[in-house]
Order: structure tokens, then sequence, then C-alpha cells
């Protein structure tokens, strides 16, 4: 037991620390353009990324991960907060987690079996996108210092690993770059210039709306929309850095203390979040591997708002822009650029497909949607295609081949024209096909019957054992 504690908590104890301020850094001008998104004052959200981190460190099954306040949950509840006010929001992030929680007991997380590798390209790559399109607001209506602190920053980020890695050259840069803004005093934008933020921890209260079952039909939706797209992104937040850091993770487990976390949030003044794959990926390309890491980032936020506001308030936006840069660029998989002429030409279309559809709508669960709906009608058509030769001998035989199912049946019945039919006895071979649903021993039902119409003798032969159960179950025509 402590042997897992350690392991869990304090193997890495000063990157995670470093990787952890961070991260804490980077979150502040995310949670307050968020909080703007969904409509609420910037603490909401800030207070939202301090309670999820803090508790998805103890509750979460992926070490390493940053949970809080995204974009993609503001999206949903932006047009709740503008109907039914504050409180409203603060109910439906504890519905929220409920919900999250119930997904988690019933392992939802097996449904991410069912995201090919392209949409996972896709996903990856237009958050990546997006994550740098973000940034982009911070530059309007300045002067060229924003641009000097940017590349600055970015010379910093690049360069320092080559020379001294025992320091995240990202918090270098930051440092750095709000030291040379305060003595030259420049004009540039600010973290204090994002949103006011105040110097007070979140306070336990029960939101007040009614108790009724009117208040229940109002949340319910936005409830189910946010659980859905929170646990859609963390999963897949979850899959890219068992990659990166070649670990594995407990994604039901993390479904729960997605739950758990949001539903501290409710009541702690906090919106509904989820796992950050920007943050996620900063926290562990700066060394972050441990719970100690998620923990660090959410209660050092808390520490920087209440403890250094004035400091904090002074760390110019370019810096942090130039952080969010190298998020996208190591974000972005670059060699699905360089292969892109060597993929299968479907599976190059469900990627674009999914990256235009996410960058199109600004919502990542959108484009993961699609896309898997796309992979799974090309699928669909590969293995729709049913052959069928006909053999003569002693008996007329015909030999079919593929897989017979609801998209396959069509071309099934066109390859047999019993009213031309010549022979008095037939045979229909299956030992290369299969039947995998109703709608094909529907199709076999229809065809054997027509040709009984026209006095033909229909042997079926070599069905394997589960398409025999199958039809042995619901065929009409061995009843007949």
């Amino acid at each position: 037991m402590i042997t897992n504690i350690k392991e869990a908590w304090f193997s890495n104890v000063p990157k995670d620390v470093l990787s952890g301020v961070l991260v804490a850094l980077a979150l502040i001008p995310e949670a307050i353009a968020f909080s703007i998104i969904a409509g609420v004052d910037p603490m909401v959200g800030l207070y939202a990324s301090f309670c999820i981190a803090v508790v998805i460190a103890f509750a979460g099954g992926r070490p390493a991960m940053i949970s809080a306040a995204t974009g993609a949950m503001a999206l949903v509840m932006g047009s709740l907060v503008a109907d039914h006010g504050l409180q409203y929001l603060f109910a439906t992030t504890i519905l929220t987690g409920f919900i999250q929680i119930l997904f988690g007991i019933f392992k939802v997380a097996r449904l991410m079996i069912f995201i090919p590798r392209p949409v996972m390209i896709g996903f990856v790559n237009s958050l990546a996108i997006l994550i740098f399109i973000a940034q982009l607001v911070h530059f309007e209506g300045e002067s060229w210092q924003i641009y000097a602190f940017v590349a600055g920053a970015l010379v910093i980020i690049y360069v320092l690993p080559r020379f001294v890695k025992a320091i995240p050259s990202p918090l270098v840069a930051i440092v750095i770059m709000t030291i040379i803004a305060a003595v030259t005093h420049s004009s540039t934008k600010t973290v204090g210039d994002m949103g006011e933020l105040k110097q007070a921890l979140p306070s336990f209260f029960i939101p007040d709306v009614p108790f009724n079952m009117e208040t229940l039909q109002i949340i319910f939706p936005y409830a189910i929309a946010l659980a859905i797209v929170g646990l859609m992104e963390t999963f897949l937040t979850a899959q890219l850095l068992d990659e990166y850091t070649d670990t594995s993770s407990n994604k039901n487990r993390e479904a729960r203390g997605q739950g758990i976390a949001n539903i501290a949030a409710g009541f702690f003044g906090g919106m509904a979040g989820c796992a950050m794959i920007g943050q996620s990926v900063i926290n562990v390309k700066a060394g972050g591997r441990t719970r100690l890491s998620t923990f660090i980032a959410g209660a050092f936020l808390m520490l920087l708002i209440i403890v250094f506001q004035d400091v904090l308030v002074q760390i110019p936006m370019g810096a942090l822009v130039a952080v969010m840069f190298m998020v996208s660029i190591g974000t972005f998989d670059w060699s699905s650029v360089r292969n892109l002429h060597r993929m299968p030409l479907t599976d190059a279309a469900v990627m674009i497909v999914t990256v235009a559809a996410v960058l199109w709508t600004h919502n990542l669960s959108v484009g993961v949607i699609i896309g898997v709906l796309m992979s799974a009608v090309f699928f669909a058509a590969k293995i729709s295609k049913v052959d069928v030769k006909e053999t003569q001998g002693e008996q007329k035989v015909y030999m079919v081949k593929g897989q017979l199912f609801f998209v396959s049946v069509t071309d099934f019945l066109a390859s047999f024209e019993p009213k031309q039919e010549n022979a008095k006895h037939i045979v229909l071979d299956f030992q290369e096909a299969r039947l995998w649903d109703d709608s094909a021993v529907g199709a076999l039902d229809k065809l054997v019957m027509k040709y009984r119409e026209y006095g033909i003798r229909v042997d079926v032969r070599n069905l394997d054992h589960a398409s025999q159960a199958l039809v042995d179950r619901r065929a009409a025509y061995t009843q007949a």
C-alpha cells in the first residue's frame, strides 16, 4: 500500500512540482477565457479549475492528466446561463457529476474501442489547430511588443533544453518575460487585463434553485450533453497520454473521478469541466508523471490568485501565448501530413473530415462523432461485398463468399434469379460466408421461399456454428 502511494504520488517529486507550477500558470488565462465563453464571472472558471484539478488528483484514473474548466464544456453551457442564470449552471454541474459517476459504474469507457485511429489523429490535429487559433485573439489591438515577447519566449522554450533540462523551459520563459515586462514597463497585455481576480477561496453552498421536476427538465438535457462531451474529451486525452508516457490508465475510474470532481465544483461555485489536452500535454512534456503534478497545478493555481496575485497579474500574455504555441506545435501529428498520401483513401478522408468538422463547429465531440460514423460507413461498405459463384456438377451449387448483414443483403439477393432457374435442386454453400444479423436471415428466408414457389428444392449447407444458431432461431424456411 505504502509502495503504491509512493509510486503514484512521490516517485517524481521535483519534475512534478515544476510541471504543476507551469500548468497552473497556463490554466489561468484559459479558465478566464472559458468563463467568458460560458457567460460567467472569471472566478467561476478559476474555482472550477482549482476544485476539479485537486479532486481528480485523488479520484482520477490517469496520473498526470490535467482536468479543469474547458472550452468544449463552456460552449455547451452558454445558452443555459443566458436563459436561466448562474445558479442553474451550478445545479447542472452537480447533476453532470452524478451522471458521469453512473457512466463510470456501467463502464462506458468500453466505447473507446469504437474510435478508430484516423479519428484519434483528426482529434489531436484539430485540437492543436484550435489551440493555435485561440491564441490569435491576444494579438488584436496590440503593438509590436507582444510579438517580441512571444518570439523571445519561444526562443527560450526551444533553445534552453539543449543546455538545461532540469527545469521546464516554458516556466523559465514565463519568469524571464515577466521580469523583462516589469523592468521595461511594457504596455503589452498581461494576465491582469484578462479579468478581475478576487483574493478569496471558494466556499461551499447549495445552488439556489427550486428542487422540483421543472428544474430537472431544464438542467437534465444540459447535464447529459456535458457528461458525454466531458467524458469523450477526457477519454481521448487519457488515451493520448497513455501513448505519450507508455503507460495504461483506468478509464472507468477516470469517469467516476470526473463525476466526483464536477460535483465538488458545483457545490463550490465552479462550472463543469473535464480533461484538458493542451495542459495535460504541457504537464507531460515538462516531466509530470504522477498525481502530485495534477494536485500541484490545482493548488498552486489558488495560491497564485490568493497570495501572489500582484505578481500573477504582471505576467505578459505574450509569454503564455508562446507556451500554448509550443503545445500546439507539439500536439499536432506532423507525420500524418507527411504520410497522408500513403494512408488508405478512406482513412485519409475520415481524418480530414474530423478536423474540418471540429474547426467548423469548434466542438471536438462533433468532429469525433462524425469521424466515427464515417469510419463505420466505410467499414460497412468494405465488408458488404458478397460474391456468389455458380458451379455445375451433380448438383447446381451457388458458392457464397462474404459477410451477410443488413448492408449486403440487397447485393446478395440480386445475385439470384429464381424465376430463370432451370434446375430442380440447388445448393447454397455458405462455407466462405457468415450471417450476422436478422436482415441476413430474412434475406436467406426470402430467397429459399421464392425458389420453393417455383418448385425448386434448396439445400443450405456449411453454415458456421454462429450462423446456424441464428438460422435455427429466426429462419421461417426451416419451419415450413
